[in-house]
């Protein structure tokens, strides 16, 4: 039977070899918008996976478009710009390069303002200069030289970003549009410069060369753009503006939604581009939360879209396409929608990197090699550190054993999956575990490791990645039969009761504090059945999905919840936590455990106790290296890793394993 991810589909005269588009994204391997080897390297990986076409993006239209982007205003780009599509295309991929104008959300030099559609600020937070009819026309005919540059680079396509909340989105949104001319007001009129965008575009490059346009499906924001009126506008885009192709985004970057986290299900905004595509007679591209290719299938077979969108799946795992066109899927390294090293890079402006993938960023670097000389490597600990030393170390040849204590690899990462909307770590910890079934990596499960066996085994390297163990406050009472450890609540290991106080709001004890919210809560396939049948109204299911039968209370002592946790999924965890009746005291210092409960005080000294069955304790966690002072005396090379380490987050422990894997 014909795979359906794997047929051909045509854009203008562009004929793709599969249906798998990689997304343009934000990496921040730019500097001074000029495109180095770092992203020429990133990129050629993508296209020797086999993906049918990769954008990259966005280009700027001119110089007040600027930010950490390529630069694609001026034509000292150029050679850049030719390298860079050569390298994609000389491995029967399309290249297409994006397009656009941050407008409010520049970051510019100090003292230059932005400028926007009206006087509402973008996430630069600087009040904007609305563009006046000159400057409008004027922006309009640079996204046409820019489009132009883009096809005299051998671009195979160029893509129009009109989404996320940059300029045409500015321009689009009642939220950002305040005009009274002929470019504000009713939707017909803050349509228009999208659509003249789209013109002028068209014009530049001639009537057969691919041009591409992403919009939203859905802003996603208050009191802006909704559905409908992103299909008239996608419909107006294509018969008014000659647009070939409607890439279908998810909402702004400002959206009140979450749209690419773990905790967003599959394929889910396929509804969004399924609207599009019953609007228009071009190819429609799903996006956002498409990490396999399953998901990919479905929403093809469905006629949910035409071409499926990857964007970090294809950080994830750049050889994607071809392990799927293989039948291999079983060898794919999920992208897990974490968001530590992609988007949580953003507002530190630092290069993204990726917790499922070590390599991100420094493709030639760490390309694969072979030791000089094979040497005995004894890794001790299976989480995410161990298993990626271990499987570093083996790719260059070596002769490596794995020891875990447990009964299975992935270590932490099963209870980093054990809350509602993070399962995905799981899924990771498996991939993990599949690697390394699938490598010589010699596996011995269940073995605590001692200095004995390390003398019997006579290694010639050692990988310490024992991981951490929970730390215990001094709190009068902490030793009482109640009183439990958050790590053991999220591993089922105990049973807590109907009242809960957990002490510590740091990242484990949201995720905690989640994970017993949920209780009782109606699932979503009851919630699904029950809407079905109209059982209840609505308001009620709403309750009834979103309230648990436990009633949790989190005590942090600093003034905010979760501050371990990455910007890009701490505002939606922090948001479900009080959607779920989770009550929260921050400012507040546990004084006392008692057989009733607990003595919480106030940054003032004031004192309250409350009523508990059961205490948690989610107070941090040390690092756990029982080996260090033998090794440190016996003269065997080692290095620590992870957790053993220092305490930090997955995408540190994966980096540092791998490194000390290849170190070897």
């Amino acid at each position: 039977m014909e795979d359906i991810l794997f047929t051909p589909v045509t854009i203008n005269r562009l004929t793709l070899k599969n249906r798998i588009y990689m997304l343009p994204m934000w990496l921040g391997l730019c500097k001074n918008n000029e495109i180095g080897s770092k992203v020429i390297d990133f990129y050629e990986e993508r296209a020797k996976g086999g993906a049918a076409m990769i954008a990259a993006g966005f280009a700027t239209v001119n110089a007040l478009a600027q930010g950490p982007v390529f630069g694609g205003h001026d034509d000292r780009y150029l050679p850049g710009l030719s390298a860079f599509a050569g390298a994609i295309k000389r491995h029967n991929c399309a290249a297409v390069m994006q397009i656009n104008h941050a407008g409010a959300n520049a970051f510019l030099a100090d003292g230059i303002k932005p400028v926007s559609a009206s006087d509402v600020p973008g996430m630069s937070k600087v009040v904007p200069e609305p563009l006046t009819l000159e400057g409008i026309r004027q922006t309009i005919a640079d996204f046409g030289e820019s489009a132009d540059r883009m096809k005299r680079a051998g671009f195979d396509a160029v893509e129009i970003l009109a989404a996320t909340g940059y300029l045409i989105s500015q321009f689009l949104s009642p939220v950002s549009n305040k005009r009274t001319d002929n470019y504000g007001g009713p939707l017909e009129n803050r349509m228009r410069f999208g659509i003249e965008v789209a013109r002028s575009v068209r014009a530049a490059v001639g009537p057969d060369y691919p041009v591409i346009v992403r919009i939203n499906g859905h802003e996603f924001m208050k009191g802006g753009l909704t559905r409908d009126e992103s299909k008239l506008f996608a419909k107006n885009l294509v018969e008014q503006g000659g647009v070939d192709c409607v890439n279908v985004n998810v909402g702004w970057h400002q959206a009140y939604v979450p749209q690419i986290t773990a905790n967003v299900p599959r394929g889910v905004w396929g509804y969004l581009s399924r609207g599009i595509r019953e609007t228009v007679n071009v190819p429609v591209v799903a996006s956002h939360r498409i990490p396999d290719p399953e998901t990919g299938r479905r929403l093809l077979a469905d006629h949910m879209c035409d071409i499926v969108g990857m964007g970090r799946s294809l950080i994830s795992d750049p050889y994607l396409p071809e392990k799927a066109r293989m039948g291999e899927e079983d060898r794919i390294v999920t992208c897990i929608g974490c968001a530590q090293g992609c988007f949580d890079a953003i507002p530190q402006n630092r290069q993204a990197t990726c917790l499922c993938n070590p390599r991100v960023g420094r493709e030639r670097a760490t390309a694969a090699k072979i030791a000089s000389r094979k040497k005995r490597v004894m890794v001790v600990g299976g989480g995410p550190a161990g298993i990626n030393a271990a499987l570093a170390a083996a790719e260059q040849g070596h002769l490596v054993s794995l020891y875990e204590s447990g009964d299975r690899l992935g270590g932490q990462l099963h209870l980093a999956g054990a809350p509602p909307g993070r399962e995905e770590f799981v899924v990771f910890a498996n991939v993990l575990a599949r690697q390394v079934e699938k490598s010589p990596v010699k596996v011995c499960l269940n073995t605590e490791m001692t200095p004995e066996r390390i003398e019997s085994e006579k290694p010639d390297a050692v990988v310490v990645a024992t991981g951490a163990i929970p730390g215990v406050p001094p709190i009068p009472g902490v030793d009482l039969p109640h009183v439990v450890q958050a790590w053991d609540v999220l591993a089922d290991k105990v049973i807590t009761g109907g009242r809960v106080v957990i002490v510590g709001g740091g990242a484990v004890g949201v995720e905690t504090a989640l994970f017993l919210a949920e209780k009782g809560a109606l699932t979503g396939e009851m919630l699904k059945f029950l809407m079905v049948n109209r059982a209840e109204d609505f308001e009620e299911l709403y309750q009834l999905a979103i309230t648990g039968t436990k009633k949790v209370t989190l005590v942090e002592m600093i003034d905010k919840l979760g501050r371990d946790i990455g910007p890009t999924t701490r505002w939606g965890m922090l948001k479900d936590v009080k959607r779920s009746g989770v009550i929260s005291k921050t400012t507040t210092t546990a004084r006392e455990i008692t057989p009733e409960g607990i003595l919480v005080a106030d940054d003032g000294g004031k004192t309250e106790f409350i009523p508990a069955d059961t205490i948690v304790l989610a107070s941090g966690a040390m690092s756990y290296n029982p080996l260090e002072g033998y090794l440190e005396k016996s003269g065997i090379p080692y290095q620590v890793a992870g957790d053993a380490l220092q305490i930090a987050r997955a995408l540190e422990a994966v980096q540092q394993g791998f490194d000390a894997g290849r170190a070897i």
